[in-house]
């Protein structure tokens, strides 16, 4: 006699409640740190755009920054020459020998790491750059100095982020040393502008702000950017506390630097 078994629904719960047991055992136990491997996210766009070199990965940032070294000196070693050239104030003349020679001395660097990692360079300024050395050329007096201020100014704290950015992330040797001497000379040139006295300050700021509610239009803002608030007119500020180090480390060398102007 063929024996009949029916399932009960004690019997179907049962099933359903292992089946989803075996599931969720199943999910812990999938290593998530593959997902970090999947396309689309950070660390596969990093791999996919990485090369391996002697010096360490070469990255596409990585490649970017040496291409924008190269481009800043194709047009700011014209600039600084024509501040020099036309020497409009002993202040912006400076400005401009210090372009001439800083760039000049990146330049060289920046050329010899491209060669060393197998990589072409531009050898013509972009459309951008092109259009302002060409608003400089037909500039005229104080507009003249004030728009190579600006101008040179704007551009350098840009690229002054960039530069802080690759030596934090990049892992190739030779684009943490680029990154070293490229922020001792755009620190420099920085200095040099502001000295001039024509920095607008004010429209860098309000520039900066744009582009930071731009890019989070919901306004929520990085975790501990909102600062504490602004100072109540006729307090009178808590005196500031000394702290005295107990111990001293010196900086090491710089791995190269500019030539002194």
């Amino acid at each position: 006699m063929r024996s009949h078994i029916s399932l009960t629904p004690r019997t179907t719960s049962t099933g359903l409640v292992v089946v989803a047991l075996t599931a969720t055992i199943a999910a812990l136990v999938f290593p998530l740190w593959s997902y970090a491997d999947r396309s689309g996210t950070g660390t596969a766009d990093l791999k996919a755009g990485s090369v391996p070199t002697r010096w360490g990965p070469l990255s596409a940032a990585d490649r970017d920054f040496i291409v924008r070294v190269r481009l800043a000196g194709l047009w700011e070693v014209p600039a600084g020459q024509q501040a020099v050239g036309r020497a409009p104030s002993r202040a912006v003349a400076v400005a401009g020998e210090h372009l001439v020679s800083g760039h000049t001395y990146l330049d060289a660097r920046v050329r010899e790491v491209a060669s060393r990692l197998s990589m072409e360079l531009p050898n013509q300024p972009t459309p951008e750059q092109r259009a302002w050395l060409q608003q400089l050329t037909e500039a005229q007096g104080r507009a003249y100095e004030a728009g190579f201020t600006n101008i040179l100014r704007r551009a350098h704290g840009k690229v002054f982020e960039l530069v802080a950015k690759i030596r934090h992330t990049t892992r190739n040797t030779l684009v943490r040393a680029l990154a070293d001497d490229a922020n001792t000379t755009v620190l420099d040139h920085i200095k040099v502008l502001e000295a001039t006295g024509l920095v607008d300050f004010d429209a860098l700021a309000e520039e900066a702000a744009e582009a930071a509610r731009a890019s989070d239009p919901a306004g929520r803002g990085a975790p501990g950017t909102v600062g504490p608030p602004p100072p109540v007119p006729g307090s009178t500020p808590r005196p500031a506390v000394t702290v005295t180090p107990t111990r001293t480390y010196p900086l090491p060398p710089a791995t190269s630097r500019p030539p002194s102007s």
